[in-house]
Order: structure tokens, then sequence, then C-alpha cells
């Protein structure tokens, strides 16, 4: 004999126990939601053979749930029975939303398994068509009043969020603009002590101050660096990135990329492989948003590549796109990080493994680079994507995050307000 299936739909938990304990001691398979929406859910994912539904929930009112279920092809024939305390009135309107059946609580056992074996044997309620049809209109009335309700909540909600969003973009811009004047300060303090300490002084100090002055430098860029991130990022999340279009040779942009990053390749052992004369020579691009692009690239493949590992730069042109790509031997990316790697503040590894460095081994970092690769990357009318077997640190199956975009770039975003 092929067990029934109940979907049964309350939000009290002690009548949730009481039914299921019934309808299962009948013979019965229960499923169970609290919520109207997850009852929905449920229903469409088992297909029950009868849906019972409490008419008061939390989110969705027995009605509206009867009417959603109505609309889904694959459920339009199921039994749908609605529990109440209301009496005629709550009836009518059960039946306008669609219902198929009425049972009034407290509910009586006996009563309820008699209707329930009834409904699905095909049976239904029948109403007088003149009561039916003004429990439709009174129905389709309190639809719409609720739909003009949700609207104006919509609205002043995203009123709201539109004034919540202009607040956080006006306090980066702030904040920028006071962390970038110290900031300049300092950098001017660290170039003048450049100056004025002569080449034959710096030769005979020790490396102390050597490396006091080198240190300087290098965490005045990383801030710099970091700051202007950021910024770029807004302008990503508010679409107020402008591109600024030029013939721009693709090589020279990777070449100068690389470059930037010498000094930890030599440290690292990793080796580049990178010919410049197959790379194109001429597209319609910002170069400058392009080199973040690549160094970012280059920065992740060099942080999770380890040490005496190379990286491999891919280039094709493929019609009016052009396809680079950069292929490290690095400890890989799982399938199920390939898309939230481009989300803002991201980090695949724990946060404790947080670094300012673009270049340590597995050294994490903010989370900003590959969601601003993949901003920029869009705002050219590309698109950018990560292919990998998975992560293993021992076996290291690499990653090869993939770029194509047009070799001429439009200008469709608005123009960036200045800052």
């Amino acid at each position: 004999m092929i067990t029934r299936t109940i979907l049964y739909i309350e939000d009290d938990p002690s009548s949730r126990r009481l039914i299921e304990r019934m309808l299962q001691h009948a013979g019965y398979r229960v499923i169970l939601a609290e919520r109207g929406l997850d009852g929905i859910d449920l229903a469409r994912l088992e297909r029950p053979d009868l849906i019972l539904t409490d008419i008061n929930l939390p989110d969705l009112s027995g009605y509206e749930i009867a009417t959603m279920l109505r609309s889904d092809e694959r459920l339009k024939n199921t039994p749908i029975v609605a529990l109440t305390a209301q009496g005629n009135a709550a009836h009518d309107m059960a039946m306008a939303a669609g219902v198929t059946g009425f049972l009034t609580k407290p509910i009586d056992i006996e009563v309820l398994l008699k209707q329930v074996k009834y409904y699905l044997e095909g049976g239904q309620d029948e109403i007088d068509s003149d009561r039916l049809f003004s429990a439709q209109v009174q129905y389709t009335r309190e639809v719409v009043a609720r739909l003009e309700a949700r609207i104006r909540e919509l609205e002043r909600v995203n009123q709201e969020l539109l004034k919540l969003d202009h607040m956080k973009e006006t306090f980066i811009q702030i904040t920028a603009h006071e962390l970038r004047t110290p900031l300049t300060l300092v950098f001017g303090y660290q170039r003048l002590l450049e100056d004025h300490l002569t080449i034959k002084t710096l030769m005979e100090a020790d490396d102390s101050i050597k490396t006091l002055i080198r240190g300087m430098g290098e965490a005045i860029t990383r801030m710099q660096n970091m700051i202007e991130e950021i910024l770029i990022m807004s302008r990503i999340i508010t679409k107020k990135i402008d591109l600024s279009l030029s013939p721009t040779n693709l090589g020279n942009v990777m070449e100068g990329a690389i470059e930037y990053f010498q000094d930890a390749l030599k440290q690292r052992k990793i080796r580049i492989h990178f010919d410049k004369s197959i790379w194109p020579r001429q597209m319609q691009a910002d170069a400058e948003l392009m080199r973040i692009v690549m160094i970012n690239l280059l920065s992740n493949a060099i942080k999770y590549t380890p040490d005496d590992g190379d990286i491999y730069t891919l280039v094709s042109v493929e019609g009016e796109n052009v396809r680079f790509s950069i292929l490290d031997t690095g400890i890989g990316i799982n399938p199920d990080q390939h898309t939230r790697i481009f989300e803002q503040f991201h980090t695949v590894d724990d946060a404790k493994l947080h670094s300012t460095s673009k270049t340590m081994f597995m050294g994490g970092g903010l989370g900003l680079g590959l969601a601003m690769c993949k901003g920029i990357i869009e705002a050219h009318g590309g698109k950018i994507w990560v292919e990998s077997l998975g992560r293993d640190v021992e076996t290291c199956p690499g990653s090869q995050f993939v770029v194509v975009m047009p070799l001429i770039a439009h200008r469709s975003l608005p123009k960036l307000t200045e800052l």
C-alpha cells in the first residue's frame, strides 16, 4: 500500500505536534513547515498528496499560500485544506483563494481524519456561487490592499537603503581624504630624509638605518595602494567608475606589473614566463585600471604559489576580443570558492593569516583585489573567472585566472564624480 504524504503548515508548536502524531498514527507520512514560504518550498520539492495550512501565519496568510500554490502547474490539483478558528467569512475567503476544503479549530481528531480521507479521494467543499463571487471580490480587494501596503513599505526601505549608500560613499570619501593628508606628509618626510642623507652617509650607515628607511617607504606605499583600492572599490559598488579610455599596449601593462614584483619574485625564486611580443600592442582600455588588474592577478598568483614555482602569462586574440590568463603552479582553489572569491571582502584563508604583503606565501589580504578586478573588467565589457581542479597544499594543482574583454571598450557607466 502506498503511503500518502501530507504537508502541514503551522506556526504553533503544540498544534503541529498534535496533528503530526494523529496523522502518523493513521498511517500518513507527515512533513512540517513553520512558515508559509517554507511550506511553499517544501510543497514544490516534496509534491505532497494533501496540504493542510493554518490561515494565520507570521509571513503569509493561508489565503496567500493557497493562491501561490494554485499558480504552480505541478500543484494546481493538489488538495489544500485551510484550518482556522474563524467562521463562515473565513471559509468563504479561503474558498475564493483556491482551497479545496475548510476545517474549523479546535480540531476534532475524528472529523480531521474523516475529512482528510474525503479530500484525498477527490472530495471538495461546496459553496453557493453568489457567496463565492462575493468572497472573490472581497479577497481581490484585500490582496490589492496588501500589495499596495507592501509596495509602500518597499519604497520606504529602498529610500532608507539609498540614504545609507550615500552615507557610506560619503564616509569612504572623507576617510580616504583624511588618511591621504597625513600619509602625504609622512611620505614627504621620508623623501626629505632620503634627500638629506648623502650617498656616502647611506653607504656608511648600518643595516638597521637602511632597513628603517626602506621599511618606511614600503609601508607608505602599501597604505597608499590600500586607500586607492578602497576608493576604486567604492566607485565600482556605486557604479561610478569612469573609464579613461586610450590606445593601450597590453604587453607594456603586463610588463610593468611584472617589474613591480621583481624583488619579491627573486626573493621567492618564482619564475614568470612572459613573451611581450605576442601581446596586443594596441587596444582601447583604461591603462591605469588595467595595470591594477594585472598587479592584483599577479599578486594572487605569487601569494599562493610556493617558493621556486612558476607563473605563466597566456594571451590570444579571438575576433574582436582579447583573452589573457595567468596560470600558476600554486595550491589551487576549491570549486565551491570559484565564484565567491570575486565577492567583496571574501578571503579563502582564515583571517588570522591576514597580511598587508602582496607576495608572502598564503598571506591572506583584504579580500578586495579580485572583486576589484571583476568590477574593472566588467566595466570594460569583459568577464573574468577562475579554473582550478581544487585546493591541495601538497600536490599544488594550480589555478588559472582567465579574462576575456573587447579590444575596443565603450564607456557605458556614469562618470565618476570628483572625490
